[in-house]
């Protein structure tokens, strides 16, 4: 019986197109393999992000128009599906930056996604990794062009609180090496301008909001037009109203894409903590220091993620006197309870709970989706390098009433203030303490932060210990500059 003759090998050419039909099809099963899992809108004065979760990574190419302002971005590998015409009726009529969104199959494998903007913007599209509940995320942030100063809503929000009638405030007379109130004194200026308008709902937001103010001092020594009005004659100034306006940062933690903590019942961390913060700013909107009225500034006011970079810099832009950020812990066994309070530590931690607490926290711009392309870098400096002895020394002093406080109407975890590296604690220039509320993961505790006279008991022990602080360190030995 003869052999069979020996197969012939493979050609060059039969290999390449044996080659490129593979990779062919791969691309096409990559392209068509792709699932889009959820899409989410999140609204916000400060920005407004557009989040698409997918199985696999998405590809996306973008482009902005300016006039009329829109981003029209071109996800490729996937085909038009219902997830994605979700995104029509999630965006809300009072979103401030997105006007609407349409999406159609532009090309095949091709869905292209045109956001339509109310406002000039500098849009960023970037994408996340996998990581704790989230595939892969695509992510459109919509930044406004002039974004909104904080210290000047703050000037805003003040001035709509000075009666038309009211005599104006003597900024020269103040005393020299008194301890002075930029902000009121900007509320002065203001309101001295001959001609002013009535005071305005919200300003319009400076080109560059780090930029300073320009001087009081300079204001008052500019030359009088021949044309302008005779100004009015120097009233007396008013009774301390806006000598000295008192600031406390408060920073509900988490927020947006970042959930925080969620608790056996489903109650999540971000969701409580700002109902705790919103009703610990009306206490402190309502009170005063030795006659100088308080003002509440949230590093968030609504469900919306912020970078703990970002945090600290609100709260330094505004010259906080105080920083509170507001948490609701969670541990492994549900067993953990108690309230706790945190300050910053130069050094190694004050527990092994409390480090593994503080890289917890830390871990936030990860889940909620830190763009670290175009992170400040000048922010990340301030976190790592510029925290101050005294500023810890204070921090503790604060710590230790707020502890005090909550300790008379809650269990305590732990019977004094730990120290540990939160990132959102590093201002190097503002007592800053980190407030555990209680575990959201004990389902005792979790029942409690639920119901609201649990919340506002924690607003009450809150502003107590505030309170209670100031009395021993008065805010008006501690000098500001703008």
């Amino acid at each position: 019986m003869s052999e069979a003759p020996p197969p012939h090998p493979p050609s060059r050419r039969s290999l390449l197109q044996a080659g490129t039909l593979v990779l062919l099809l791969g691309t096409q099963q990559i392209a068509r393999g792709a699932s889009i899992l959820a899409v989410r809108v999140w609204p916000a004065q400060d920005y407004s992000r557009v989040t698409i979760e997918s199985d696999r990574q998405l590809v996306a190419k973008q482009f902005f128009v300016t006039t009329p302002p829109r981003l029209a971005v071109d996800i490729e590998g996937i085909d038009l599906n219902p997830e994605l015409r979700e995104l029509v009726a999630k965006v809300k009529a009072d979103d401030p930056n997105i006007a609407g969104i349409r999406v159609g199959q532009n090309a095949p494998n091709v869905v292209r996604l045109v956001l339509d903007l109310k406002r000039p913007a500098l849009p960023q599209v970037f994408t996340l990794p996998p990581i704790a509940a989230y595939q892969h995320r695509l992510v459109f942030d919509l930044y406004p062009a002039e974004p909104e100063d904080p210290l000047e809503a703050l000037i805003a929000e003040r001035l709509r609180e000075v009666p038309p009638t009211a005599p104006l405030p003597n900024v020269a007379a103040a005393k020299p090496g008194t301890a002075g109130d930029p902000l009121g004194e900007l509320i002065a200026q203001q309101i001295q301008r001959p001609g002013a308008p009535p005071p305005p709902v919200g300003l319009p937001a400076p080109a560059a909001p780090a930029a300073p103010p320009p001087a009081v001092a300079a204001a008052a020594a500019a030359p009088t037009p021949p044309h302008a009005p005779s100004p009015a004659p120097a009233a007396p100034a008013i009774a301390k109203a806006t000598d000295r306006l008192i600031i406390v940062a408060l920073d509900p933690g988490h927020g947006g894409e970042d959930p925080g903590a969620t608790g056996p019942g489903g109650t999540r961390e971000k969701d409580i903590v700002l109902k705790v913060a919103h009703l610990l700013r009306d206490r402190i909107n309502a009170t005063t220091v030795g006659g100088n009225p308080m003002r509440a500034f949230l590093t968030r006011d609504a469900d919306y993620f912020v970078p703990l970079g970002v945090r600290v810099d609100k709260a330094r832009r505004v010259q906080a006197d105080l920083f509170v950020s507001i948490h609701a812990d969670a541990f492994t066994t549900p067993a953990a309870r108690g309230a706790s309070v945190f300050a910053l530590s130069q050094g190694g931690a004050s527990s092994s709970a409390a480090r593994w607490l503080a890289n917890k926290e830390n871990q936030s711009d990860l889940i909620g989706g830190l763009n670290v392309r175009v992170q400040d870098r000048h922010v990340q400096s301030a976190l790592l390098d510029m925290s101050t002895t005294a500023q810890i020394n204070d921090s503790l002093k604060l710590g230790s009433v707020l502890l005090g406080e909550i300790g008379s109407m809650a269990k305590l975890h732990k019977p004094r203030v730990e120290q540990a590296g939160f990132a959102v604690l590093k201002a190097p220039d503002i007592p800053s303490v980190l407030v555990e509320t209680a575990f959201i993961s004990n389902p005792e505790e979790e029942a409690k932060l639920r119901t609201a006279a649990y919340q506002q008991q924690l607003a009450d022990a809150l502003m107590r210990g505030i309170t209670r602080y100031f009395a021993k360190n008065p805010p008006l030995a501690r000098s500001r500059s703008v």
